[in-house]
Parts: C-alpha cells; structure tokens; sequence
C-alpha cells in the first residue's frame, strides 16, 4: 500500500474507533459564544440571590410564575405546574403529550451547599468582644471559613410568631462578619505541627460580630449587651429569638468572572447551583414534550440526605400525586408506583474537573476535565462503590445516543482515584 494511502487509511480507522474529546469552545459558533456569555450573567444574578435553600427556593418560584407555572392546587393549574414545601425544597413540572402514567423524565439536584449554621444559643462575649457560636454544615474545609469576610442570611421567628428576614454583609455599605486567625509566629505549635484538618477546630468557628461596649460602665458583658441593644432597637429580636431561628454564614461578595478571559465563574455555593440553574432554565424553556418533564430541586443533600426536605422524603411522590389531580386523573398507589417504575430519573450534581496540580488524586483516563462537555458519572461512591448508584448499560446507552443525536457535546468522570474518594 502506498504511503499516502496508508496515511488515509489509519486516519480514517481512528477516527471511527477512538474516543474523541473535544473542547466545547471548538465546537461553538459566535452566536452560541454569545448565548453561552449571556447564560452566564443570568448564572451568575442567581447565585448572587440564591446562597441559601430558602433564597433559592424563592428565586426558583420567581422564575417559575414569571414562565407560566401555577401552583398545585390552583384552579387555574394545568399544563405548567410548581409546588414549594417547606420553603426549602421545589419541584416544578411541564406536562406532557402522553399519559401520566407512562413515568416523567425527572432530573433532581440539591439546592443546600457547605455553610457555618448558627448554634440556638450563640451570642457570647470573651475578651471583650461579642461573638457568635457556630456549627459548620456539610463537607467544609475550615482553614478556608477564616478571616474572610462573611454574610449572614436567613430567617428569625420571633416570640410573638412575626417573622424576619435577614441578609447581612451583601449590601456595599453592609457590616461583614470574620473568623479570627492566629499570627503566624504565634501557630507553630497551635496549628503548624498538626494535622490540616485538625490546626482549626470546629468549636473555635466563632464570628466576630462587635467591639463597642453599652455605655454603661458599671453593666456586665458591655459588648454583649450593646449588641442585643442594636439587634432589638433594628430589628426587635431579643436574645431567646435566636432559638427559633435558621441563620447560616456564608461568603460574602458577588460572583465574579476568573481570568483576563473571562472564561469562569468564582461564586460561592456553585455546588449544586450550576445544576439547579440550568435545570430550572431548561424546564421554563420546554413547552410541550411527549413525556412529563419534572425538575425537583431539594435540601440536605450535604448531610447525607436526612430530614424531611431532602431526596429522601415524599416530596416527590406528593409532586406526581399533584400533577394526577391537576390533570383530573384519579390516582391510587399502585398508579403511582406504576408512574415512577416507568420513570427516567437524572441526580444533578457536580463532579471534580481534573486538577493541573494534584493530578496525582484522579485516575486520568476517568476524570472529567473542564471546557471538555457535560459529565456523564455512571456510578458514585467510595473504596468498592459503597453507597454507590450504579446506572445500567442501557440507561447510559439511551443517555449517549440522545446526547450525540443534539451534537451535545459530553464526557464521562469519576470524582476521583480509587481509594482517593471518601
């Protein structure tokens, strides 16, 4: 075979056996540039909205009545529906040409990210300063909660049952909150000779909130006391008032563009809001699919799912008996366990982008890499896929073929080596 031939002919068997990665920026047009550009800005305004569940759940249903959705339970409720529980978990559905029964394509993703929790009795003074106590949620790294400025959000019930919304140290002019650190020439003991994820202690996440003493001299706790003045003369909270309320810590500041590029997004909170905010945008863009679309976005996925707002309630078997009396179609168990057998479900979460300076914790040939598509991770887990979720060839297979027939470009990922993950 002559050279040139030859040349061709290895060309063309490569190109129809080996896998092909492809950079999503190669596969745009300028006009989808301009779409992916304007995406983000939308992106980031809700991140910026949303850091709490509850905050999200409220920018969720803003979106949701914006694009046509009525509540369940609405006379007027039809096609287009939405259902908020609890403040902290929403599902939202589009229904579909094709009878109920026949399942939903759902696709669910967490709306809760890593925080610092306030303890129910946290206001305490200590050499002269006023501080409030916490208690960090989900898997936080704790030598990055200090001395960063911090935001408070969240929602007080107060004695009489009246109740206040709070956002602190978001606005420009707003007051921040920090964690105090050690000097360096002080730590070497303290924290350099310990392990990393020992040198801070959980109990010492404690926030500063005031300095300035009641005027008083002869009063105790001057500082204390000059804080709950403030908090009552601003907002009439009283000290018990914090044992009937949800107050969470979390980064404060905007999200930002990274790079001269402007290529990514730095926000806090991107763990599960990417997949929250694209879900949402797809479900408002759908109109009417052959199969009921229905997007659920829930809480606690950073605490293993407990609670009763989390995956592992009722939420959604509630959310499908809701779209059964919107349509008018009378509904019993074995109906609802026929709808969810023949349904399709995506979990929505993120995944770990290969890292250029810890390579050595990801099985290259596995890991997903950024720019390089959407991820596709068939199963989860630790060690020999314990707690894992395993999807079926098939299910991968339907998956794959949808993806290519739209030119989508995809990848597959696991999170991490091996034994690495835990």
């Amino acid at each position: 075979m002559p050279k040139d031939k030859g040349k061709k002919k290895t060309k063309e068997v490569r190109e129809k056996v080996l896998l092909q990665s492809s950079l999503v920026w190669d596969k745009l047009t300028p006009r989808e540039r301009k779409m992916v550009c304007s995406f983000a800005e939308g992106y980031k305004h809700f991140l910026n909205a949303a850091k709490t569940e509850r905050e999200a759940v409220a920018e969720i249903e803003r979106y949701a009545i914006a694009h046509g959705f009525k509540g369940v339970g609405d006379p007027a409720a039809r096609d287009r529906l939405y259902k908020v529980y609890k403040h902290k978990a929403i599902g939202l559905a589009v229904v579909g040409k094709r009878p109920l029964i026949e399942g939903v394509r759902l696709i669910v993703s967490h709306l809760d990210s890593p925080r610092l929790d306030l303890k129910q009795n946290p206001l305490y003074e200590e050499v002269s300063l006023a501080f409030l106590k916490t208690h960090y949620y989900g898997g936080i790294k704790k030598y990055q909660w200090v001395t960063r400025p911090l935001a408070l959000h969240g929602k007080i019930v107060k004695k009489d049952g009246s109740e206040l919304e709070l956002r602190v140290g978001e606005g420009e002019d707003d007051p921040v909150f920090t964690i105090l650190d050690l000097l360096p020439h002080l730590a070497r003991k303290v924290q350099y000779e310990k392990k990393l994820d020992e040198a801070i202690v959980g109990e010492k996440l404690n926030v500063v909130v005031g300095s300035l003493p009641y005027p008083d001299e002869e009063t105790q706790e001057r500082i204390k006391l000059q804080i709950l003045n403030y908090l009552y003369r601003t907002f009439g909270v009283v000290e018990e008032d914090f044992m009937s309320a949800e107050l969470e810590l979390v980064p404060a500041g905007k999200a930002r563009d990274i790079g001269w590029d402007k290529g990514l997004v730095g926000a806090y909170g991107q763990d599960d809001r990417v997949c929250v905010y694209s879900s949402l945008c797809a479900l408002g863009e759908t109109t009417t699919p052959q199969i009921t679309a229905l997007a659920l976005f829930l809480d606690k996925e950073e605490v293993s799912s407990e609670g009763n707002t989390s995956a592992r309630s009722k939420f959604l078997e509630d959310m499908v008996a809701g779209i059964f009396a919107s349509s008018g179609v009378t509904m019993d168990e074995h109906t609802l366990k026929q709808t969810l057998m023949n349904s399709y479900a995506i979990s929505a979460d993120v995944n770990g982008a290969l890292d250029p300076d810890y390579q050595e914790v990801h099985e290259k040939r596995n890991a997903a890499k950024l720019g390089y598509g959407v991820c596709v991770t068939k199963f989860t887990g630790s060690g020999g896929k314990y707690a894992s979720s395993d999807a079926n060839a098939e299910y991968v297979g339907m998956i794959r073929r949808l993806f290519n027939r739209h030119s989508i470009v995809w990848q597959t990922g696991e999170l991490g080596r091996v034994d690495e993950v835990r």
